[in-house]
């Protein structure tokens, strides 16, 4: 197979072809000698580059699988790279026939990603002859038509046309040749059938681990039977019909409520294409309940009204008389403020969002105010602690009662050293700008020694 364009040698003969097996670190040790390599352990752990997807701790697939033979690989990167793609695909055994850099070679383990494994166990021979001595079954792969007549395979194929050699122990050869120019018509002789791949015609050439890659890649699904490494985990049952009836009919009842349905001639049409929308989606136990909660929501608000959420319209005004009502008649206890400066909080007037959302982007107040804090039995819109300084929003049309106990709560707060700044509502609506500026001064102001 025709794999890159020829590179530039970049190391030193290794000398002595012969076949050799021993620990792959000790192999990079005598080799990195003539090219300035370092060990393993001397480059450190981080090299190793183990990868976001290796799990050691996981029992190698008893999968088998065919020798990968490499006749005369250029780099060492690329049979690192070859060594990494086998052991994507649960394959040991690799066999390098007369390596042009030598071997071993430390640019091996570099790309190789981890899959010591492999290169630990490599095999070197002088020929292709040698190396294919104990194989039953050779399959050639090339990307050129080399005029021998031999069944030519897909990878798919090659994969079923190995399957049973190897369960009945046999010894089955991939041969994968050179980087700049794939393997020889004599050596292409040697094996049973050749592999080719559907490519583009105008460009057949593929990286020799690419090559390796995809022939694993169709050996392994085939003896693992294509099973996924995980799969969808469902948290919920499928929906039962009479949850998806009552999910119907509180959409439609709320898409009726504000005249979704026009014109009322095609509501039935309309009805039906929206269940069948929804029964498209095949939705689960879980995914109808969410359905359900964001109808809720946006009819409700976040949390309902009843359950502390957004509130309607003047109801969070209410609230905040409510409060300070309450707050005028309790002077001793401070658990009752909490509770309800937490229910404020969660329901702010709509001049609260608007002098909040200020406050928050002008750098002048970043970090000064906290909102609905409770002081004791009463709650402050906005609090700056440290300067003791309030911030009060005045209502519109505020009632009698209603001014009394803020009247009360004002006498509370000065009566232990607190300032209380009174701002109307639709002053924060209408002239926000202005209203900073005064709330600044009064920083100012409650910031200067006394």
């Amino acid at each position: 197979m025709l794999f890159g364009p020829k590179t530039k040698n970049r190391g030193v003969n290794a000398g002595a072809m012969g076949f050799h097996i021993m620990p792959y670190a000790a192999k990079v040790l005598a080799a990195g000698a003539g090219q300035n390599a370092k060990s393993p352990r001397e480059r450190g752990k981080g090299t190793r580059m183990p990868g976001a997807g290796t799990d050691r701790t996981q029992e190698w697939p008893a999968t088998g699988g065919p020798v990968v033979i490499l006749v005369e690989p250029q780099l060492g990167e690329n049979i690192g790279a070859c060594a990494r793609a086998m052991a994507n695909f649960g394959l040991r055994r690799l066999r390098l026939v007369k390596p042009r850099d030598g071997w071993p070679n430390p640019y091996a383990q570099r790309s190789a990603a981890g899959a010591d494994v492999v290169l630990e166990g490599a095999e070197l021979f002088d020929t292709l002859k040698e190396a294919i001595a104990d194989c039953t079954l050779l399959l050639a792969t090339t990307a050129r038509e080399h005029g021998q007549v031999k069944p030519v395979l897909s990878p798919e194929q090659a994969a079923f046309e190995m399957r049973g050699p190897i369960a009945a122990g046999e010894t089955v050869g991939l041969i994968f040749g050179r980087e700049r120019n794939g393997l020889e018509n004599d050596e292409i002789a040697l094996a049973d059938k050749i592999v080719t791949l559907p490519v583009n015609p105008a460009f057949s050439s593929l990286n020799l681990a690419q090559a390796v890659l995809v022939l694993a890649y169709e050996w392994f699904k085939l003896a693992s039977g294509s099973e996924l490494p995980f799969k969808m985990n469902p948290k919920s049952g499928p929906a039962p019909k009479q949850q998806l009836h009552a999910f119907f009919e509180g959409l439609e009842k709320e898409l009726e409520r504000v005249d979704f349905f026009r014109p009322p001639e095609k509501r039935e049409v309309m009805t039906i294409n929206l269940r069948n929308l929804i029964h498209r989606m095949s939705p689960n136990h879980q995914d109808v309940q969410t359905l359900h909660g964001i109808v809720r929501a946006l009819v409700e608000g976040r949390k309902g009204p009843a359950e502390g959420g957004i509130l309607r319209g003047g109801e969070a005004e209410l609230l905040r008389e409510l409060l300070n009502k309450h707050a005028a008649q309790e002077d001793s206890g401070t658990a009752p403020g909490k509770g309800l400066a937490r229910l404020l909080r969660r329901n702010p007037t709509q001049a609260e969002k608007i002098l909040w959302k200020a406050l928050s982007n002008d750098r002048r107040f970043a970090g000064v105010f906290k909102r609905n804090v409770p002081i004791g039995p009463q709650v402050a819109d906005f609090l700056a602690q440290p300067l003791r300084l309030l911030l009060e929003i005045l209502p519109d049309d505020e009632p009698a009662a209603a001014k009394d106990a803020r009247a009360a709560k004002r006498a509370w707060l000065e009566a232990r050293n607190y300032r209380m700044l009174d701002i109307p509502s639709v002053q924060v609506e209408r002239n926000l700008a202005a209203l900073l500026e005064r709330i600044a001064l009064e920083i100012e102001d409650a910031s200067a020694p006394k």
